[in-house]
């Protein structure tokens, strides 16, 4: 929402005050840092709904499960960033692995029960034989290079760079897609 907009505006202020003041080191050492105050909802203002920060199977915190069905906005996800010298160089989070979770978190997201079955049934069966904790990361190798190399854009480093607005010169990507292909993988474009 507004806020989210806001605190995104204020940090590219803040890092931009911060080149122009000379603030920024770039012969630091190396410094690492765990971000893992996440929140696992966004509240939209136009649709008057919430919608999960990362992906709808990102566990919440376990002492923030209660909060789910009174006060969402407030649940902390299981996620978790890599930052070295201010720049994401891994992220990922704890998933849901409990069927009733995963269907409250389907609830709140406005999925409907018969959806969620059409859609992840395999998932939700799945839980039914014990699914155990599990998580994931990944790391960004581009942006890695682009650290090594000293680049301040992973688009000097990747060997396929796109447009700031997503095209790709080196094949004309994105292409067309005619409708009965997005109706038959049951995509629809906002």
């Amino acid at each position: 929402g507004k806020k989210l907009k806001t605190l995104s505006i204020m940090g590219g202020l803040r890092l931009e005050m911060a080149r122009r003041m000379n603030l920024i080191d770039p012969n630091s050492k190396p410094s690492l840092l765990w971000v893992t105050e996440f929140p696992l909802f966004e509240w939209d203002e136009e649709t008057k709904r919430f919608y999960a920060m990362h992906h709808p199977f990102t566990s919440p915190r376990i002492e923030d499960i209660q909060l789910m069905e009174t006060d969402p906005g407030k649940v902390k996800a299981r996620a978790y960033d890599l930052v070295l010298n201010g720049n994401e160089i891994a992220g990922g989070s704890i998933r849901i692995h409990d069927s009733k979770l995963q269907a409250q978190m389907f609830k709140i997201l406005g999925i409907e029960e018969e959806e969620a079955k059409e859609k992840f049934g395999f998932l939700m069966n799945a839980f039914k034989y014990g699914a155990p904790p599990h998580g994931g990361i990944a790391f960004g190798f581009d942006r890695l290079v682009m650290l090594f190399a000293g680049k301040s854009s992973i688009r000097d480093v990747i060997a396929f760079p796109k447009t700031s607005s997503g095209l790709s010169l080196m094949d004309d990507s994105p292409s067309h897609v005619d409708e009965a292909q997005l109706t038959e993988l049951h995509v629809k474009i906002r």
